[in-house]
């Protein structure tokens, strides 16, 4: 995408949710964000500014920032992010060297914001961000502690996955349900929000290691936590490659087992039998 298409991206969404300008001698101030969406990319140049323009068009005038955490994707991701910053503030970019990895890449992201509620979801237009709304409402109002977007509520769908490969995702998560008690319909959901202080609590505990940072949190959280789940319908990758290989299936095996023994160990029990979910 050229620079010229992300300037006009950029313009449109700021022009439709707010301006910035002299007004009699002073500048307007901007109100801090209330949501923080962390951004995970690698080799997702060609999705970025599309993906904010979207994020913008479901937030409407709700103040929020997207963060894109960069593990120096040779494509120029980060640059391509900057380049819509320059144009519009409530983008910004977290370039990491020297390390990859998405779950700790959305670590850092969520620790860099200071907004009461976050969100973490993907860069290739597979996640819908007009759940974006609903789970801030959610948070806001108190009636949660973590908003999943779930492919498998009732509601939620695949998408254009062939047969092979919903078959293996839906024995993934059930596998990942059975082991650990986690009462989420779909406990693998890249696409999530929560309170800060779920983050705060939890932070420290986390592996920082694979793919899977929400089943992560939900395995290391010591408290009942207040769930509720919103229908996902997975979208179509436009651009860019799937991440999905064998290392990931190993991490998040290895990720299972260690979370899942250590807190039986410790005497909290499966998860499942202290969270709730409202739908």
């Amino acid at each position: 995408m050229s620079q010229g298409s992300l300037a006009a991206i950029a313009r449109d969404g700021a022009a439709r949710i707010w301006a910035v300008g002299p007004r009699d001698g002073v500048i307007a101030r901007l109100e801090p964000a209330r949501l923080a969406i962390v951004v995970p990319t690698f080799n997702e140049r060609e999705n970025i500014a599309e993906l904010f323009a979207r994020v913008g068009a479901a937030m409407g005038a709700a103040p929020w920032e997207m963060i894109v955490v960069d593990d120096d994707s040779p494509d120029g991701t980060a640059e391509a992010a900057r380049a819509l910053h320059r144009l519009d503030g409530r983008i910004r970019v977290l370039r990491r060297i020297g390390r990859r990895g998405l779950s700790s890449a959305c670590i850092e992201g969520l620790l860099s914001s200071s907004a009461p509620f976050l969100a973490v979801m993907d860069a290739d237009l597979q996640h819908d961000p007009a759940l974006l709304p609903l789970m801030l409402r959610a948070l806001e109002g108190g009636s949660a502690d973590l908003v999943v977007a779930s492919r498998y509520a009732a509601g939620g769908e695949l998408g254009e996955w062939d047969a092979r490969r919903a078959a293996v995702s839906r024995l993934a998560t059930d596998f990942t349900r059975r082991i650990s008690g986690v009462c989420l319909t779909d406990p693998m959901s890249g696409y999530f929000a929560l309170r800060r202080e779920v983050l705060d609590e939890t932070v420290r505990g986390l592996s920082g290691r694979g793919f899977k940072i929400l089943l992560d949190l939900v395995l290391t959280v010591q408290r009942p936590l207040r769930i509720q789940e919103l229908p996902l319908k997975f979208g179509v990758r436009r651009h860019g490659r799937s991440k999905l290989n064998s290392g990931v299936v190993w991490q998040w095996l290895a990720l299972l087992i260690r979370k899942t023994v250590a807190r039986r160990l410790s005497g909290w029990g499966q998860p499942g039998r202290r969270l709730s979910r409202r739908g």
